[in-house]
């Protein structure tokens, strides 16, 4: 009985670390394909094209890494 608990507590910070990684991965994977419609929905950031799709490179490949995470929760080597 008392070996379960910690292994309880392990899978609950777990579980909410998961929740976080997803969340936080759509919201910047978000942030990455708004900055690539910008232009089509109306917004101009005073930003040239090729800093543009950098950004938004960048906020895609980290959105997606923190949803892969999430999915992994490998989270105790």
């Amino acid at each position: 009985m008392e070996n379960d608990a910690p292994d309880n507590r392990k899978k609950h910070y777990a579980f909410q670390r998961s929740i976080k990684d997803y969340g936080m991965g759509v919201i910047i994977f978000g942030f990455g394909v708004f900055m690539l419609a910008a232009p089509k929905l109306g917004y101009d950031f005073g930003v040239d094209d090729l800093y543009r799709y950098m950004f938004s490179g960048i906020w895609l490949l980290y959105g997606g890494w923190r949803i892969y995470r999430g999915y992994k929760k490998n989270y105790f080597r």
